[in-house]
């Protein structure tokens, strides 16, 4: 598995599960459109008002899961990292990394209470069962910034 390998398998998903904690500790998930970055981070529009948004302002961690949606399809990529919403230069960054993927997200700028959350990478982990025996690689937010 490559680097570019792995990239490419999170971008051809277009779509991840999200999950985050509320303040009473009850889990959440949701499904949400994605953009990933060269460097494994992933960015989603939201509400400010939704529960994902408000868990994420509580508590940065975050948990996504890629893959395994079809019956053929084994390999998965569970993701753990930290969310944040960046403001300035580096929200145009990463709304325009979103716009890549979802070109129809500048139309949503107009709602109120739009935000993009940007997640940076923590730890990952890439599982291939269709393989005997399985791949399974594990990194670390340094291991895959070292990654090539």
């Amino acid at each position: 598995m490559t680097r570019i390998a792995l990239l490419n398998f999170m971008r051809r998903h277009r779509v991840a599960v999200q999950a985050s904690v509320g303040n009473d500790t009850a889990p959440q998930a949701a499904i949400v459109g994605i953009a990933v970055g060269d460097d494994f981070e992933v960015v989603f529009d939201t509400l400010n008002s939704s529960r994902k948004a408000r868990n994420l302002a509580a508590n940065a961690c975050i948990a996504l899961v890629f893959g395994g949606w079809g019956t053929t399809e084994e390999q998965t990529v569970q993701y753990e990292g930290l969310a944040d919403s960046p403001a300035g230069p580096e929200l145009e960054r990463v709304r325009q990394l979103y716009f890549s993927v979802y070109p129809d997200g500048r139309d949503r700028l107009s709602w109120p209470g739009l935000i993009h959350v940007r997640v940076r990478p923590t730890w990952l982990r890439y599982s291939d069962f269709a393989r005997n025996p399985p791949q399974i690689l594990e990194f670390s937010a340094a291991e895959l910034a070292e990654f090539r």
